[in-house]
């Protein structure tokens, strides 16, 4: 039994509420609400968690609702615009990377963590956020990348932080770029976390072309969600993932010429 064949024969998985809410917000303007539950429910979400998911957004200033029930629309606030800004960064990087368009500089970026001892959960929250955004823990309170992270940083972040560059780096030994990367961000995990949009392109697609562009924007983020992005430069030849990348690049453009204006997340893949 083949992968592909094993893919093509395995339901499509049902997508995160935010991930089918999200897909439908424009940067600027709103959308109705009944196109969002309609789109839902044809992948197989119930009304009930995308309400919630809106309820959470609301509450936590990303989003604000006009009306109620599927006559109501959403937008972004500034706050949700800027958040959303941030994951566009990501994808527009690893887009530019895919396309031979951001070569690697050879440049380390370290990040040490500078709070009080009684600022904890400061503390810790933005050890978090430094490793969400693909930076990897070298020592304690220090944390290295191979892209300048400060656009994905808010100013808050940045008061806490001490930043630096190096063209060199060796941690505990290894000196070498290719064997550094490796050790801090393995491959294997990061390849196969790309299973996931390896089966979304070789199931047959549904028959309705926005619910096949949320199905793939669906795969694609499960795949990037742990993926630090690292340069080609740094990674093994040939990269699976950024091969996948590539077919849902095709997948994607081709649906969105269908689509036209109903297409999601218009403007995202700009570099």
């Amino acid at each position: 039994m083949t992968a592909a064949w094993t893919a093509a024969s395995t339901p499509a998985p049902v997508p995160a509420p935010r991930t089918v809410l999200e897909a439908f917000l424009p940067l600027r303007g709103e959308v109705g609400l009944d196109l969002v539950y309609d789109t839902a429910n044809a992948v197989g979400l119930d009304d009930q968690p995308v309400r919630l998911t809106i309820r959470r957004l609301v509450a936590a200033g990303d989003v604000e609702q006009r009306g109620r029930g599927r006559a109501a629309t959403v937008r972004w606030t500034a706050a949700g615009r800027e958040r959303i800004e941030r994951d566009r960064l990501a994808l527009r990087l690893v887009r530019a990377q895919d396309a031979g368009a951001a070569p690697w500089d050879g440049r380390w970026h370290l990040l040490a963590v500078s709070v009080e001892e009684p600022a904890r959960s400061v503390r810790d929250a933005l050890r978090r956020s430094l490793l969400a955004a693909g930076a990897a823990a070298v020592s304690t309170g220090l944390h290295v990348s191979t892209h300048d992270l400060s656009a994905l940083l808010g100013a808050t972040d940045r008061r806490h932080l001490v930043l630096a560059t190096a063209d060199s780096l060796e941690v505990r030994g290894l000196a070498d770029p290719l064997a550094l990367a490796e050790q801090l961000w393995p491959a294997a995990p990061v390849d196969r976390a790309y299973d996931a949009l390896a089966a979304a392109l070789a199931r047959p697609p549904a028959p309705d072309p926005l619910v096949q562009q949320l199905r793939l924007a669906d795969a694609l983020e499960r795949s990037l969600r742990d993926d630090p992005l690292l340069p080609h430069e740094l990674r093994p030849r040939p990269w699976r993932p950024a091969q996948l990348r590539r077919r849902w690049y095709e997948a994607w453009g081709a649906l969105a010429e269908q689509l036209g204006e109903r297409a999601l997340y218009r403007g995202w893949l700009e570099t």
